[in-house]
């Protein structure tokens, strides 16, 4: 007889990510990930190699150096920060593991992030998908059908902003109200990946709340606008006493110190940062026009990528997808967020925008 898992364990259907190749093309145009066209900062890659010599010892377990570069840049208290070399998905998953106990309620829209379902039912908690509502420019989470949703039970509460893969935002208003109508022992956590690429005057990305309330927590990542995927940096920003729990929690040396050395030379590199940030600025508003001009849907986006709705029939999301991967174009299925219909486009650089374009002209044109 084989070990029993505990409750909730064996309903989760496993993560899969974006597609990275397609068979028997060495090269493809991989726009399936969010990954940042542009690349690490030289100064990051830079820091790797200083980090070499050091490899045979362990890092400094704090990673103090990491946590006072972010606060330098962001102007935060380094003592409310923790990092993680496994993404902000492991932050994610440890803030489930600290305050979701068997039969809590964990909320979230309907779209939104799978792992936060995963996280869910790893404790035994009931993950509640919110249904989220269509505006003009898209797919919103619903702030009053959040509040609505939430009862004795609620503990946890994930809000990712910009949201993936809709793209769309709460501004700082709708962020406030959320907040305000959460009972003051339930876990507000704003999931902040995308926040680097938003330009929008309304928008805050969790920092305030964070610094001001002590149920809020603000995860954001390196692997997006930084481009520095492939090293997993994460981190939080949140009250001391939160900070005291997942302290208490995360991995011994979690962040490896060519981790922090790339960290802190990337979050330091303000003029690569506003490079990826104008880069972003310039081709997101074209790849939504030309494929519009298409007679597709594609909703708003804030973050780096776009939603694209298909029609049923020949011109289907699927069809479109296999017809892009003959030409090696990967785009993202997102029927496992509830989104069959769709594909969602990373920004890439000037030519895989182009390309990616110009097949679903061709596409719809067919």
């Amino acid at each position: 007889m084989n070990p029993t898992p505990k409750p909730g364990i064996l309903d989760i259907s496993p993560y899969v990510g974006g597609r990275a190749g397609v068979p028997g093309m060495a090269k493809v145009v991989k726009l399936s990930s969010n990954e940042s066209p542009i690349g690490p900062s030289p100064a990051a890659l830079a820091a790797l190699d200083q980090a070499k010599a050091s490899v045979a010892l362990y890092p400094e377990g704090s990673a103090a150096l990491l946590r006072e570069a972010i606060a330098e840049v962001y102007k935060l208290d380094a003592a409310r920060i923790i990092t993680t070399g496994e993404g902000s998905g492991a932050l994610l998953t440890m803030l489930a593991g600290a305050y979701l106990q068997p039969d809590d309620e964990c909320l979230f829209g309907r779209h939104a992030f799978l792992l936060y379902e995963i996280a869910a039912r790893a404790n035994s908690a009931r993950p509640v998908m919110v249904p989220e509502r269509e505006t003009n420019n898209g797919i919103k989470l619903d702030v009053d059908a959040m509040l609505a949703a939430v009862t004795p039970k609620t503990r946890l509460v994930y809000v990712a902003n910009p949201n993936n893969p809709t793209g769309s935002y709460l501004n700082r208003e709708e962020m406030a109200r959320l907040h305000a109508g959460l009972p003051k022992d339930v876990l507000l956590v704003i999931d902040s990946a995308y926040a680097e690429y938003v330009t929008a005057k309304d928008y805050e990305a969790g920092i305030a709340l964070a610094s001001t309330f002590d149920n809020v927590v603000m995860t954001r990542t390196f692997s997006k606008l930084y481009g520095l995927a492939g090293l997993r940096i994460g981190w939080m920003y949140a009250s001391a006493a939160i900070c005291d729990v997942i302290n208490r929690i995360r991995g011994p040396f979690n962040t490896a110190l060519l981790q922090q050395l790339a960290g802190a030379a990337a979050v330091r590199d303000r003029e690569h940062f506003w490079k990826s940030v104008e880069h972003n600025n310039k081709w997101l508003p074209w790849i939504t026009a030309e494929i519009r001009k298409a007679g597709l849907r594609v909703d708003d986006s804030v973050a780096n990528f776009v939603l694209i709705h298909f029609p049923s029939g020949e011109k289907s999301a699927a069809n479109a997808d296999a017809f892009l991967t003959k030409s090696g174009v990967i785009l993202r299925g997102v029927g496992s967020y509830g989104l069959p219909d769709c594909l969602r486009m990373t920004v890439g650089t000037e030519d895989e925008n182009r390309l990616a374009v110009s097949l679903l002209q061709q596409f719809m044109a067919t």
